[in-house]
C-alpha cells in the first residue's frame, strides 16, 4: 500500500490542506507546530476499515516523534467526522473466526492507544456524525468540540455487538453510569447532549466557526513548553485513580523536582523572571 501519511515535519504553510489526495488518512503540520490528521474517505462518510485504522495508527505514531508539534486536530473530510465501521469491512468480518476477529480488534485498540499517547494536545473537531468507533476516537482525544447539528451514537448493541475497544476512553470521558446508558440504549444524541455528558467540551454554532477555534487553541498552545505538555499528560495518566497517600505525594514531588531542573523548566522560569518570552514561544 502506498504510504498515505505526509511527514509532519514538512513545512506546510496551510495546515489541513489535502497534501496527498487519495489516501485514507492525511497528516500535515505547519512550521508553528499545528498538525491536522484528516480521515479522508468522504464517499464512505469516513468509516473505518483495516486500511484506515492502520493509516491512523501510523499517523499518530509519527506524531510521537514530532517534537515541534504543539496541537493536533483530528477531523473528517467532507463534513462528516466518522460514521463508524465500513459496511464492506463488517461484511468480511462475519466470516472470520474468533481468533481473526480478536486480531482485527486489537489493531483498533492499538490505534486508539497510539492516539492517546501523542505527546501534544489532541483535539477532535466533529462535524456531521461520530458513530460507534468514530465517537470512540472523540473520547480518546484530550479534548473535543462539535459543530451544532452533529450526531453521536454507540449503536453496537443494535447489531448484537459491544463497544469494547473504545470503552476505556468513553468511560473515562463520560463516567460509568452515562456510559452504561449510552452503550445499552444505542440512543442517538446531539452535540449539546455530548457536551453535557462530557464527550465534547464545547459546541460551535456553525462550521464557519471552526477556523476561529483552531486559531485560538493554536495560539494558546504556542506559549506552552512542548515537553512539559507531554509530561503533564503522562502525569494525569499516571496518577488518575491512585489513592492520595504518602507514595503519591512522593511521586508528584519527584515529578515537579525533575521539571524544575529540566532545560524547559530552567528556561521557562528564567524567562518569566527576566520578563521575556521563553525560547519555545512561537
Amino acid at each position: 500500500m502506498t504510504n498515505p501519511i505526509v511527514d509532519p515535519l514538512v513545512e506546510n504553510p496551510t495546515p489541513g490542506v489535502d497534501l496527498e489526495s487519495g489516501g485514507p488518512v492525511l497528516l500535515d503540520a505547519s512550521p508553528s507546530g499545528v498538525a491536522f490528521v484528516t480521515i479522508n474517505r468522504p464517499a464512505k462518510k469516513n468509516a473505518f476499515n483495516a486500511e484506515t485504522i492502520n493509516a491512523l495508527r501510523e499517523a499518530f505514531e509519527t506524531l510521537h516523534g514530532a517534537d515541534h508539534v504543539r496541537v493536533v486536530f483530528l477531523r473528517g473530510a467532507g463534513g462528516t467526522f466518522c460514521a463508524g465501521a465500513d459496511l464492506e469491512w463488517m461484511r468480511d468480518a462475519v466470516e472470520w473466526s474468533e481468533s481473526d476477529n480478536r486480531t482485527d480488534a486489537m489493531e483498533l485498540a492499538l490505534m486508539l492507544k497510539a492516539l492517546r499517547d501523542v505527546p501534544a494536545l489532541t483535539c477532535a473537531i466533529v462535524e456531521g456524525a461520530a458513530m460507534g468507533g468514530g465517537a470512540g476516537l472523540v473520547a480518546a482525544c484530550d479534548m473535543a468540540v462539535a459543530v451544532d447539528g452533529a450526531k453521536f451514537a454507540f449503536s453496537e448493541v443494535r447489531l448484537g455487538l459491544i463497544p469494547a475497544t473504545i470503552a476505556p476512553y468513553v468511560i473515562e470521558a463520560v463516567g460509568p453510569r452515562t456510559a452504561r446508558r449510552l452503550f445499552t440504549s444505542a440512543n442517538v444524541f446531539d452535540a449539546e447532549a455530548a457536551r453535557d455528558f462530557g464527550l465534547v467540551d464545547a459546541v460551535l454554532p456553525e462550521a464557519s466557526s471552526i477556523q476561529g477555534f483552531v486559531d485560538q487553541l493554536s495560539s494558546l498552545t504556542s506559549a506552552c513548553a512542548p515537553g512539559a505538555v507531554g509530561d503533564a499528560k503522562r502525569l494525569v495518566n499516571d496518577i488518575a485513580g491512585k489513592p492520595l497517600d504518602h507514595d503519591l505525594m512522593h511521586e508528584t514531588a519527584r515529578c515537579i523536582a525533575r521539571a524544575r531542573v529540566s532545560d524547559e523548566g530552567q528556561e521557562g522560569v528564567r524567562a518569566f523572571l527576566e520578563r521575556r518570552k521563553p525560547s519555545w514561544f512561537v
